[in-house]
């Protein structure tokens, strides 16, 4: 058996958890056809690779699947229920910045706060009879951000993909999403609230605590976080 190992399986974040693994001294490639889901791990012994999509790490590390997994915590906070009995960190890997944030139409002129949004999320229901709607793919995260901040009448609009555009296309009045620059936001005529900051995400090396471990692959696990300086 062999302590499994999860990256994401393409682009720049799998380039840039290569390379961060690299400067500690564990080389990670993926194996033949870039096609394939599999890879090699040199430089430390009983540590096999699995690529997988960002998205399924959290659930492999969830199931016991994987021992180790890179991903966003974003993702991480957004999949897993209680995360923190299930997962551990064990190291912020200082790429894949990005903030989730609630963002409002730019003409929107009073609304800058989530009081401000409550309010207008109240006068919407008055004058249209619906509640206001906020695209978004992150339903657990930003529903408890929206609880705490004592915002009602809202409903959430599930958005996978381009959910910047969701208020152009008149198909949400507002959007939580995540982004680095804001400018895509902006493009879209979009602002982020002055205390609208969901949550602060990058790239994160995380454990699984519900994995088992052979006494080999707990070894080997010991002999990897020392590696990346996290034991």
């Amino acid at each position: 058996m062999t302590l499994k190992l999860g990256v994401p399986s393409k682009g720049r974040l799998m380039e840039k958890t290569f390379a961060w693994f690299a400067a500690r001294g564990v080389a990670l490639s993926r194996s033949g056809d870039a096609r394939e889901y599999a890879g090699t791990v040199e430089g430390i012994g009983g540590v096999s690779l699995v690529l997988l999509s960002a998205g399924e790490i959290p659930r492999e590390l969830a199931t016991g699947r994987i021992h180790l997994g890179v991903t966003g915590t974003d993702l991480v906070h957004e999949k897993l229920p209680r995360w923190e009995l299930q997962v551990e960190e064990v190291a912020r890997m200082g790429f894949g910045h990005a903030d989730l944030v609630l963002a409002v139409p730019k003409c929107w002129v009073d609304v800058d706060t989530l009081d401000d949004l409550d309010a207008a999320a109240a006068a919407f229901r008055a004058a249209h009879g619906a509640r206001l709607r906020i695209a978004t793919k992150y339903h657990r995260l930003v529903r408890e951000f929206l609880r705490a901040g004592g915002v009602a009448d809202y409903a959430l609009v599930d958005s996978q993909g381009a959910t910047e555009g969701t208020v152009k296309n008149l198909t949400a009045e507002a959007v939580a999403d995540i982004t680095s620059t804001g400018d895509t936001l902006r493009a879209n005529h979009l602002k982020i609230l002055a205390d609208g900051l969901v949550l602060k995400s990058q790239a994160t090396l995380w454990r699984s605590r519900v994995a088992e471990c052979s006494s080999e692959e707990a070894a080997a696990l010991r002999q990897l976080l020392v590696k990346v300086g996290a034991e």
